[in-house]
């Protein structure tokens, strides 16, 4: 299973708790909504749970959330330049 379905598979799951609509990689909105929740899980708060992690646990989600947003954007880059976005403020 690739980075991108596993993480967007836990996201449903997770989703799923509370209701909400599953996210699909076919939809382009769902899509830029996937590669801004990656860009906010590779923020440091939530890559280190606020620093609570060890660094090894901290590399291997930093290595799972980049692979993660290397297919999202070969596969739509589009969803991409919304990661890009939130950096840029545009």
């Amino acid at each position: 299973m690739s980075a991108l379905t596993s993480y967007v598979d836990r996201k449903n799951a997770f989703s799923k708790l509370f209701g909400q609509k599953p996210l699909s990689l076919q939809n382009a909105q769902d899509r830029k909504q996937i590669a801004q929740s990656i860009d906010a899980d590779l923020s440091p708060e939530n890559l280190t749970c606020d620093g609570e992690l060890p660094r090894s646990q901290v590399q291997a989600r930093y290595t799972s959330l980049t692979a993660a947003a290397t297919e999202l954007a070969r596969l739509d880059p589009a969803a991409a330049r919304a990661i890009y976005e939130l950096y840029t403020g545009e």
